[in-house]
C-alpha cells in the first residue's frame, strides 16, 4: 500500500498541535471540499482538551447546512489503518449511535460530517458536575447505567469465537499495541513508548529523574508499595496486548472508544435515553472482548478530575511531593477521583463489566491472565495518549505529571504488599470468582 507521509490529516493535525489554527482549518476545508465535491462557506476547528489526537470542529456548506466533523490521525495510519467510521454496524448492533451525512473513508483524508447538533458532549457535562453535590449528577448516573446496562446487554449478544486474523485487523489495536512497538519489531519498544519513556529527563514534583531511572524504579504511592516497575510493564504490555493474542478471550460488537467526549448529552431525551455515540473510528465486530471496554472506563474514571485534561487547574487544585531514594519513587499526593467517577465506576463495574466477565468464564474465553492483560490495557490509555512528561508536548507540569505517572503505575501493576486500591477494588468486584456481594447494588 502507498504510504502518505503528508496526508490531509496529518499535516492538519500537525498544525494544529503546533498552534497555527489557520493553516487546520485551511488543510481541512480543503479536505472536505476535496473528499465530498463541495463548497465550503465556513469552517472552524474545535480548542477542546478532549480530542487528544483528532481534529473537530463545525463546517457550513455553500448550500447553508451546518455539520459536525470529526477525524483521527494516528502515527502510521496510513499503513495500518484501512476501515473507518463504522457507524451503521454500530447501529445495526443496537446501539444508540450518530451515523455521518458524509463519510470520506479514502486513506490519509478519512473524515466524517454529521448533521449539527445543539446538544453538548457528556465529557463537558460531566466534568461541571465533579464538584458540585451529589444530588447533580442523578440524571447523568440514570443515563449512564442505562446505556452500560444496554452495552452489556449487545456485547452478551455478540460475543463469540473469532479468528485471531480477524481481531488483529480490527483498528483498535491502534490505541494499545501499535502505540508501542515500530512496524516488524514486536518484541522491542517503539512507537510513543519510545518516544514518551527514552531520551528524556522528568520532573516529577520537583525531582529530576533520567528516563532510566523512572522505567527502572518501584513505586510507593501514598503509603502503597507496587511491584511492577514502568519497564516491566511496558515489557509485559507488548506481550499481553498483541493483537492476535487477545482473540483468545473472544469478540463483541463495540464502539472501542466510547469515552464521553465521544458521546452526546441530549438534554431533551428521556432519562435514560439521554446518550448518542459518536465517531465511530475504531468500531468493529470482532473486538476483543477485554478491550472493547476499556477506553470507556479509563477515560470517564481514572482520567478525572482534571489531571489527564486541564493540567493548569489540577496542578492548582491538587498537590504532589516525590522523594527518589534507593530506586524508590515515592509520592504523597491529594489527588483522587471524584464522587462523580465513583458513581461512574460503580456502575460500570455492576451493569457491564461483572456481567461481562461471567458471561466470558461461562464460555471459556476468560483466560487465567485476564487480571494482567485488563491492566495493561488501563496503563495504555493514560501513558500513550499523551506525552506525561512534564514540559512536553502533553503541557504537563511536574504536579500533573506525577499524578498521571502515579495512577498508570497504579492502573498496571499489582500491589506489592496485598494492601486494595481503588483499581484493586475494581477488579475484584467485576471477577467472577469474587463473591457477587463484593459490588456495590445501589443502582
Amino acid at each position: 500500500m502507498k504510504t502518505f507521509s503528508a496526508s490531509p490529516s496529518a499535516r492538519a493535525l500537525a498544525a494544529l498541535r503546533s498552534g497555527d489554527h489557520g493553516l487546520a482549518e485551511t488543510i481541512v476545508e480543503e479536505l472536505i471540499s476535496s473528499a465530498f465535491s463541495v463548497n465550503v462557506a465556513a469552517l472552524s476547528i474545535s480548542r477542546d482538551r478532549y480530542s487528544l489526537n483528532s481534529v473537530n470542529g463545525l463546517v457550513r456548506l455553500e448550500t447553508g447546512r451546518d455539520y459536525f466533523f470529526k477525524f483521527h490521525h494516528e502515527e502510521g495510519e496510513e499503513v495500518t489503518l484501512e476501515e473507518y467510521y463504522r457507524g451503521e454496524l454500530l447501529k445495526q448492533a443496537g446501539f444508540p449511535v450518530d451515523v455521518p451525512e458524509f463519510v470520506s473513508r479514502t486513506v490519509g483524508s478519512q473524515v466524517l460530517l454529521y448533521p449539527r447538533r445543539t446538544a453538548r458532549r457528556v465529557a463537558d457535562v460531566a466534568e461541571a458536575l465533579d464538584f458540585e453535590p451529589p444530588p447533580a449528577a442523578e440524571p447523568m448516573l440514570v443515563a449512564q447505567s442505562s446505556l452500560d446496562a444496554l452495552t452489556s446487554a449487545i456485547y452478551a449478544e455478540t460475543l463469540h469465537a473469532a479468528d485471531p486474523a480477524l481481531v488483529e485487523r480490527e483498528p483498535i489495536h491502534q490505541l494499545f499495541h501499535h502505540r508501542m512497538i515500530e512496524p516488524g519489531h514486536p518484541q522491542e519498544p517503539g512507537g510513543r513508548a519510545k518516544r514518551f519513556f527514552w531520551d528524556r529527563d522528568f520532573n516529577l514534583g520537583g525531582t529530576l529523574l533520567s528516563a532510566q531511572m523512572l522505567r527502572d524504579a518501584t513505586w510507593v504511592i501514598n503509603g502503597i508499595a507496587y511491584r511492577d516497575t514502568i519497564e516491566t510493564i511496558l515489557t509485559r504490555s507488548r506481550r499481553l496486548l498483541e493483537p492476535r493474542r487477545l482473540a483468545k478471550f473472544g469478540a463483541v460488537t463495540a464502539h472501542g472508544d466510547s469515552h464521553n467526549a465521544n458521546v452526546w448529552w441530549d438534554e431533551a431525551a428521556p432519562p435514560e435515553r439521554r446518550l448518542t455515540l459518536f465517531d465511530p473510528a475504531f468500531a468493529g465486530a470482532h473486538i476483543c472482548a477485554l478491550l472493547a471496554e476499556v477506553k470507556a472506563t479509563f477515560h470517564n474514571i481514572f482520567a478525572h478530575p482534571l489531571w489527564l485534561y486541564d493540567a493548569k487547574r489540577a496542578s492548582e487544585r491538587y498537590e504532589a511531593s516525590v522523594t527518589y531514594r534507593g530506586s524508590t519513587i515515592a509520592v504523597e499526593t491529594d489527588w483522587q477521583i471524584s464522587a462523580l467517577r465513583e458513581a461512574f465506576l460503580d456502575i460500570k463495574s455492576k451493569h457491564l463489566w461483572r456481567p461481562l466477565l461471567s458471561l466470558m468464564r461461562e464460555q471459556g474465553y476468560l483466560d487465567a491472565d485476564w487480571r494482567a492483560t485488563l491492566r495493561c490495557a488501563l496503563f495504555c490509555c493514560p501513558t500513550l495518549v499523551m506525552d506525561l512528561c512534564a514540559g512536553g508536548a502533553g503541557g504537563h507540569t511536574p504536579t500533573s505529571s506525577t499524578i498521571g505517572l502515579a495512577t498508570a503505575v497504579s492502573l498496571g501493576s499489582e500491589t506489592a504488599d496485598g494492601k486494595l486500591d481503588v483499581i484493586t477494588r475494581f477488579l475484584d468486584r467485576i471477577d467472577p470468582d469474587h463473591e457477587a456481594s463484593a459490588l456495590t447494588d445501589e443502582r
